[in-house]
């Protein structure tokens, strides 16, 4: 079996306080039948973009902290999960259901 990441993509805007009672539920069954289908490794939400940090290494070998993330962009990932799949296809059928549970955009990527 190989390992796939699933990541959720939210908007830099994006509010995790307005999810509703049923996202909610949708999440939590498709975890509940990712553990019963004995895929799930690791599942986790991050913090709001707002709170990340960037570290960076500087031309002169040093490294500097700075506030954000890491790439200016219009999107963030907002959480992930960590599958054993036995094919990419198995692992893209997760990120449908991921992706219709989220209500969001996913990535769907295998590790070396």
């Amino acid at each position: 079996m190989s390992r796939y990441l699933i990541a959720i993509h939210h908007p830099e805007d994006y509010d995790a306080a307005l999810e509703d009672e049923a996202m909610g539920r949708d999440i939590d069954a498709l975890n509940e039948e990712m553990v019963a289908a004995g895929v799930r490794v690791f599942v986790g939400g991050l913090q709001p973009v707002r709170a990340a940090k960037a570290v960076r290494r500087q031309p002169d070998g040093g490294l500097s902290v700075t506030d954000g993330p890491y790439i200016e962009t219009k999107e963030h990932i907002g959480g992930f999960w960590v599958l054993e799949a036995v094919s990419l296809d198995e692992a893209l059928e997760w990120g449908r259901k991921a992706a219709v549970a989220c209500r969001a955009s996913v990535e769907v990527r295998g590790f070396n």
